[in-house]
Formats: C-alpha cells, sequence, structure tokens
C-alpha cells in the first residue's frame, strides 16, 4: 500500500475514530486504528466493541484532491502513536507506505516514522445492519436532544439499563428520557422525514455512546439517518458511519412519574433561577450533599438559601414571573437544578411543585418539548 493524503484531512479522519478507541480492551488490535485505500478514498475504522465509528475520506471533495494512490491496501496502526504523529508532522501531505511484514512508513517534509502494524484482517468485522427501520433527523437537532438529556443518566453500574438514554417513536414523534432515579430529563421532537407506519420502543442507547456521537454530528441542518435493530444502532452522516450497541432489558415506564396537576406554579426567568441557585451552591457543596432550599416569601419572591454550619449561610431572593397555589417549603440537590435549568434552551420557565416531598417538574413556560423532573430532599 502507498499514497499521499492531504494531512488536516487526515487529522480530522483520525480525530473522529479515535472517539471509539479504547485504550483498555480486552481484544489488543482494537488499540489501533484499522486504513483501507480503495477507489473512492480512504476509510478509517476505530472500534471499543460496543462502539464503532468508520469514516471515509473521499479521493477528491469540494473540487479538491485529498489522495493520491500509488498502490490501494490496508493495514492497522498503534491509534495513540499514529494520531501524535500525524498532528506533529511539518508539511502539508503525509506520505504512508506499507512494506513487508506491515512495517508502515510515515513520511512529511524532512521527518520519517516507521512503525510496526499490525495485520488488518484480524480486525473484527463491523456489524452487518439490516435497513428496515429508518429515520432521519437535523444534526443540530439531534445534538440538541442529545444535550437535554444524557445528563441525566445514571453513571452507577447497579442498574446498567439506567445508562442509556431510552428512545421511541410513535405517530412521528420521537421521545427521549433518561434518568438516574434521582432525576429525569424528557425531549420529546417531531419527525418530519417519511416514518410513516415505523414506530419502536424500549430503544435504550448508552449516554456515553450518544456523548462521543455529538462530537461527531455537524451543528447543521444536514440530516443524519437512525437505522434501529434488536440490538445496535447506527447514525449515518456524509462521509461517517457510526455504529452503537443498544443495552439489553426493559427500561422502567416513567410515564406515570411526571405529575399532571399541581399545588404550587412558579414562573420564573431562566438565567436569574439559574445564577441563584450557582451562588446558593457554592457553600452547599461540603457535606450534605449539595442541598439547597426554595421557600417563598410572598406572591412575589422566592427566597433560595443554604448554610454548612461549618461555613456560613447564603440567602437569595428571586422575582418571580407569576406564582399560583400554595406557600412551599421545598430542599434539593443544586447540581440536579443547576444542571436541568442549563438544559432549558429558554428564557423563562416553570417549576410545578406537587408538594414539599414530591418530584417536581421544570417546563419551559410556552412549550413542553423539554420536561425535566426533580426529586426533593428531605432536610426536615
Amino acid at each position: 500500500m502507498k499514497f499521499q493524503i492531504n494531512r488536516s484531512q487526515l487529522i480530522e479522519g483520525v480525530q473522529d475514530v479515535m472517539k471509539a478507541v479504547s485504550s483498555r480492551t480486552t481484544i489488543p488490535i482494537l488499540t489501533g486504528i484499522k486504513m483501507v485505500v480503495h477507489s473512492e478514498g480512504m476509510t478509517l475504522t476505530g472500534s471499543d466493541s460496543d462502539i464503532s465509528i468508520e469514516r471515509l475520506i473521499p479521493m477528491e471533495e469540494n473540487g479538491e484532491v485529498n489522495l493520491e494512490v500509488q498502490k490501494p491496501g490496508s493495514i492497522v496502526l498503534q491509534a495513540r502513536y499514529f494520531s501524535e504523529i500525524v498532528k506533529k508532522m511539518p508539511n502539508d501531505t503525509v506520505e504512508v507506505e506499507v512494506g513487508e511484514r506491515f512495517e508502515t512508513k510515515l513520511r512529511s517534509g524532512a521527518s520519517e516514522f516507521s512503525l510496526v502494524g499490525l495485520d488488518p484482517e484480524e480486525y473484527p468485522r463491523l456489524p452487518q445492519i439490516e435497513e428496515q427501520n429508518v429515520f432521519s433527523i437535523q444534526g443540530d437537532l439531534l445534538r440538541q436532544i442529545i444535550r437535554q438529556t444524557v445528563f441525566a443518566v445514571s453513571t452507577s453500574e447497579t442498574r446498567p439499563i439506567l445508562t442509556g438514554v431510552n428512545i421511541n417513536l410513535e405517530d412521528n414523534v420521537l421521545s427521549c428520557v433518561a434518568t438516574d432515579s434521582h432525576r429525569l430529563a424528557q425531549r420529546t421532537a417531531r419527525i418530519e422525514s417519511n416514518t410513516e407506519g415505523l414506530s419502536f420502543q424500549n430503544v435504550v442507547i448508552p449516554g456515553k455512546s450518544l456523548n462521543e456521537l455529538s462530537k461527531i454530528v455537524e451543528e447543521s441542518a444536514e440530516l443524519v439517518q437512525i437505522v434501529v435493530t434488536d440490538n445496535q444502532v447506527l447514525f449515518k452522516t456524509k462521509n461517517t458511519l457510526f455504529f452503537s450497541r443498544l443495552l439489553d432489558g426493559n427500561y422502567p415506564d416513567t410515564s406515570k412519574l411526571l405529575p399532571s396537576e399541581s399545588k404550587t406554579t412558579l414562573g420564573l426567568s431562566t438565567k436569574d433561577f439559574l445564577q441563584a441557585i450557582d451562588r446558593a451552591s457554592l457553600l452547599a457543596r461540603e457535606g450534605r450533599n449539595n442541598v439547597v432550599k426554595l421557600a417563598t416569601i410572598d406572591n412575589r419572591t422566592v427566597e433560595i438559601s443554604s448554610d454548612s454550619p461549618e461555613i456560613g449561610k447564603v440567602y437569595e431572593h428571586v422575582i418571580t414571573e407569576s406564582m399560583e397555589g400554595e406557600e412551599l417549603k421545598i430542599s434539593f440537590n443544586a447540581k440536579y437544578m443547576i444542571d436541568a435549568l442549563k438544559a432549558m434552551d429558554c428564557s423563562e420557565i416553570q417549576v410545578l411543585f406537587t408538594g414539599a416531598m414530591r418530584p417536581f417538574l421544570i417546563t419551559p413556560v410556552d412549550n413542553e418539548i423539554v420536561k425535566q423532573l426533580i426529586l426533593p430532599v428531605r432536610t426536615y
């Protein structure tokens, strides 16, 4: 195998597939990146057996030549060293040549590296996916959905199913839910692409996979195709295939957790409320689980407070946009509230309380496409 490639294109491709490469793998060859040069260009593959990413660098794109191939072929190179070398090469092009016993030479300008390659035949094959359940979604919307839900997945392996985001599709509406049993994030979105007759439930994608996916998907209206099977999901963009395994098991039914009525409803400025909680949490980080208290004072003001016996106390007063219902005192984890508010993407929110020890709901004032549910903390 022998070819020259545009260095910036190679760096970009390597960085994308590196997101799937793990140094802690039981299969040694998966610490490498597989490169295949063929008539259409070069394909790079990285995998840790949970996530696999395949990235195509086309021969030419937008009138610019990316690759010049003297001899097609394939090789697997150690990902960590290969990515570092490519980043630090002096010229705009890199020449790659594979000789006997997979010895690989990388040349650029006055610099030459020789790396020990691995047999590409030993690299595991990517999953073969039947494209039956397919729908499309805009890249920027997909990124937004991930950002508004994935922070609420569980980080504990005691209930593995909760480490993923549950996605359901019915009547052209995509619903995504994440919960760690102390809080819940839900985002719904209408799918414009032709999904007539397509529906699925209980598809649970690992949170880790979605975090890596959102770094690859571009912030644009370009469509991402999503293919769902029994145990795999595939995201397809223009030059990238992103495979992830799905989590086994039944996701709990969370629809019954969302309250339908409230005893106290507050309308608040998202920014003012977020900043007040953020300041109050400065003294709450020590000791008792980062707890802050919220109390209604009169029908225009809520008081947010926190005290730590060793450090001191803080009182914040936030003017409400509206307030209805009973007086209220409630305590909650400040970090959960900050995460939820950062995911809201709206200037005004409403918070619906059904009692001091019942979960409360946060939604935008003008729609319910985002719902955040938080369990209070018993402090009294």
